[in-house]
């Protein structure tokens, strides 16, 4: 399937797990990537490396997706690289449990910086390199922005902001035929992600299709989402979450 031929992605937190998975689906599609990464180098070459593989084309570029200055390097060097930018996934994200009473300036700011600041920033150079006749963003938000769990007062928030994030830029940008939408990953599997035990058992039992998610669930949709087959969705909450809901 070459839905995406001749497009151009830039997937943040791409150097594992979802991102990951994202940007080899995105590959798959036909679309030449930027792996996004903030520190794990050697799994981002090896993602550059599996969309080369496949006959694709990929660039690997580190960067804080908390930090402005970062955010901007790396849609300079897209640009400089592909000269065109048709879809951003806004996927780095960080994650902070902690009750009310232990909520502390640092925890805030460091999940707000990066869950919600830095898509805002993406978005805003995304649209400098977007073609006339528009493009897709794609934010992978989480399934506790509509159900959150008790301490996951500052995760939680932050993903339901992206989701407002979402809607505002959705109706803002359709004129310019840009579409925005938010992914809401039920429980996903990743290799710094897992659960066992009786935790692992009562999810499962609350899943309607009998399994936790993996990151290839995500991609597929994500995938779905940036190519001419989702044209006329925007302003979404989509969640994926094997009915967990």
């Amino acid at each position: 399937m070459n839905s995406l031929q001749d497009k151009v992605a830039v997937v943040t937190g791409a150097s594992k797990g979802i991102g990951a998975a994202v940007a080899r689906g995105m590959g798959a599609a036909g679309a030449s990537v930027v792996v996004n990464y903030a520190s794990s180098k050697a799994d981002a070459d090896e993602v550059v490396a599996a969309i080369q593989r496949s006959g694709g084309k990929a660039i690997a570029v580190q960067g804080d997706m908390s930090r402005p200055q970062a955010v901007r390097q790396l849609f300079a060097e897209s640009g400089s690289t592909f000269g065109r930018v048709d879809v951003l996934v806004n996927n780095a994200g960080v994650y902070n449990f902690a009750p009310v009473g232990e909520v502390t300036e640092e925890v805030f700011h460091r999940d707000y910086d990066l869950n919600v600041l830095g898509p805002i920033i993406a978005m805003q150079e995304a649209l400098k390199l977007f073609p006339a006749e528009g493009g897709s963003i794609i934010n992978i938000s989480s399934i506790v922005s509509a159900n959150p769990l008790a301490g996951m007062l500052v995760y939680a928030s932050s993903k339901a902001a992206l989701d407002v994030v979402t809607k505002v830029s959705a109706r803002e940008l359709g004129s310019r035929n840009v579409r925005v939408n938010s992914i809401l990953p039920g429980f996903t599997e990743t290799p710094g992600n897992s659960v066992n035990g009786d935790l692992r058992a009562t999810m499962l039992s609350q899943t309607p299709l009998g399994r936790l998610g993996r990151s290839e669930d995500i991609a597929r949709v994500a995938v779905f989402l940036a190519s001419p087959e989702a044209a006329w969705i925007t302003g979404e909450t989509i969640r994926v979450s094997g009915g967990l809901l």
